[in-house]
């Protein structure tokens, strides 16, 4: 870089430009979304908070590619979401973003190993490999001596660990969380928000939705959003606090979109 250079705006992870959602039932329409923009750098932990009904879980879909916007533009990476088929989006939930939910969605009769190897069948992995991610996976969330129990063996606090390790397994770039600790008592609230902010630490970019104010305070920023739209942001990374509608766009100068995930594949 030559000293008449300024150095480039950092590529967020996650771009929201006036991001509309819209469900239509009939001649019924319900406006969950009504014009979002959210920018999210590598390395920021984030809360999204909210009231039932404020399109919080609505924008957790749309993040993790689980649903499209009616309306709006969402780049992932530098990638615009919009262009992708369906199976590039299949390939983005399996390997570039893990999922962690309040219910923990651990099938009852595998063992916390095999639970956690999941995401690597899917994805055509050979079974020597997955297990010894898996392990792995479980070893970074403190759950060696664990690998064989089945869930019905764990107290609702591993087995919220057993599903971050799913999540982890694929080594993504993000991690989105939707109301992880919604189902645990105060001890194994703390314990997993110990973990988060451990892989945090690490590196990872998380995104946790929450109602719980006690949670979102374990973030380093809190977007709160209420009837479709962003309220309140506060404890922005500089990079984000800009509009994306008025700031220079990032993209610009042929700056790579490839790099965020290549680090984590």
């Amino acid at each position: 870089m030559t000293d008449t250079e300024s150095p480039r705006t950092p590529l967020p992870v996650i771009e929201l430009d006036d991001v509309r959602k819209t469900y239509r039932t009939g001649a019924l329409e319900v406006e969950a979304l009504r014009g979002v923009n959210l920018r999210i750098h590598e390395g920021e932990y984030i809360a999204i908070m909210g009231p039932s009904g404020s399109g919080k879980s609505t924008l957790m879909h749309i993040l993790g590619c689980l649903d499209v916007p009616t309306a709006g533009n969402y780049h992932l990476a530098g990638e615009d979401v919009g262009r992708m088929s369906e199976e590039d989006l299949a390939q983005i939930r399996n390997r570039r973003i893990g999922f962690v939910f309040q219910q923990f969605n651990l099938l009852p009769t595998l063992s916390a190993w095999r639970n956690v190897e999941l995401p690597l069948c899917y994805a055509g992995v050979g079974r020597a490999e997955r297990r010894t991610r898996a392990i792995s996976a479980l070893e970074k969330v403190g759950l060696r001596d664990r690998i064989a129990h089945r869930p019905n063996e764990l107290s609702g606090g591993q087995q919220q660990r057993v599903a971050v390790a799913r999540a982890l397994v694929t080594d993504p770039a993000l991690i989105l969380a939707d109301e992880p600790t919604g189902n645990l008592d105060s001890v194994s609230t703390q314990d997993v928000l110990g973990l988060f902010g451990e892989l945090h630490a690490s590196g990872r970019t998380i995104v946790l939705i929450t109602h719980e104010p006690e949670v979102a305070a374990a973030a380093g920023r809190v977007v709160r959003i209420r009837d479709g739209n962003v309220q309140d942001d506060t404890g922005s990374d500089p990079r984000t606090s800009t509009d994306p509608r008025t700031s220079t766009d990032p993209r610009a100068g042929g700056a790579s979109t490839t790099l965020t995930w290549e680090a984590h594949q």
